[in-house]
């Protein structure tokens, strides 16, 4: 079965935007609802003066006003987010559009393999970091990036740049890329009103009315809802499934016919791939490894290298040469003048 073009992978991307999407609202209204219940037990909403119930009754009743507001939120968020998501994510990454003139070898490099494909190169950014690591971003043809940092640049060699193109170039012949953005950028806003429901927790404490019965369990009810959103947030993270780097990379072995190439950039890139930035960001990079272990490890949305590696010498009949050393002596792509010689 090809690892490019795999249509039950694609299947499974388009299905997972939609969900995404289709959720959205639903979860905006579920935190708002929880976001009410804790400012009614600081007092700052009007409570029933009844039972628990009555109040939680009314705060559903609040509802008829809520859900047209969050349906209202979240189509302007889908506009600003469907315009703007790349000058988001260049912004959270530091990246920047860099061209042909500029980035010639790179260029180059790129605009083949999408030629090989019968794609539409991708605008190529660059981040000035001396980590190693690459993403591909955009949501449709005629909008896909990819960014490499600086320093993948200068530590990997020229075969081994192009396998890093190739699994980014994969990610979007896969609908990957579609996926991870709208995690990233569309959906990411969720973490972030779930994290205001639970600073209500904290906001004008003592403040509120004291003579409210269910003050503290409306508040525990509504941190228990600002939980189901984190949970959720990170079920968002994990439903891009750690699978598609197995298959990015086996994608990258497919194009370029290296796979020593793809397992000499995973060698390289290995522990030297930390890059700034949210976590909704990061999960779109080559590699996002956490620190530690445990349940860290359990929501990472990258496999370990190690793995990767593994089905990369098992599957792909690439040979592995063990973790790089930096003064392993190393052939990095060429660089060249930015200046275009004259032919005259």
């Amino acid at each position: 079965m090809a690892a490019v073009g795999l249509q039950t992978h694609i299947w499974a991307n388009n299905t997972r935007s939609v969900i995404l999407l289709a959720g959205f609202p639903v979860l905006m209204v579920g935190i708002l609802y929880g976001l009410q219940l804790v400012l009614m037990g600081f007092g700052i909403l009007p409570n029933s003066g009844g039972a628990l119930g009555a109040d939680m009754a009314r705060a559903a009743r609040w509802l008829t006003t809520t859900i047209p507001l969050a349906i209202v939120f979240s189509a302007i968020w889908f506009a600003i987010a469907w315009f703007a998501n790349q000058s988001m994510i260049d912004a959270m990454t530091g990246a920047r559009k860099v061209d042909r003139r500029s980035e010639p070898e790179l260029y180059n490099l790129l605009e083949n393999l999408a030629i090989s494909r019968g794609l539409r190169t991708p605008t190529l950014r660059i981040i000035e970091s001396d980590s190693l690591n690459a993403y591909a971003s955009g949501l449709h043809e005629g909008r896909y990036s990819v960014t490499v940092t600086r320093g993948l640049m200068q530590a990997l060699d020229r075969d081994e740049v192009e396998a890093v193109l190739a699994h980014e170039l994969t990610h979007v012949i896969n609908k990957d890329v579609r996926t991870m953005v709208i995690a990233s950028i569309f959906a990411g806003i969720i973490s972030v009103v779930a994290e205001l429901v639970l600073r209500g927790l904290f906001y004008s404490r003592g403040g509120g009315r004291r003579d409210n019965k269910n003050a503290m369990p409306l508040i525990l009810i509504g941190l228990v809802i600002a939980a189901v959103g984190y949970g959720l947030a990170i079920v968002i993270r994990m439903s891009l499934s750690r699978t598609r780097e197995y298959v990015a990379d086996a994608g990258a072995v497919e194009l370029t016919k290296n796979p020593d190439a793809m397992i000499g950039a995973l060698r390289k890139i290995e522990g030297r791939s930390s890059l700034p930035g949210p976590d909704e960001v990061q999960q779109m990079f080559l590699d996002n490894q956490p620190n530690g272990k445990g349940l860290e490890g359990l929501f990472a949305t990258h496999p370990p290298i190690a793995k990767r590696i593994e089905a990369l010498v098992k599957f792909g009949g690439g040979r592995d040469p063990g973790p790089w050393l930096e003064t392993t002596p190393m052939v990095p792509m060429p660089r060249y003048e930015t200046s275009v010689p004259s032919t005259g």
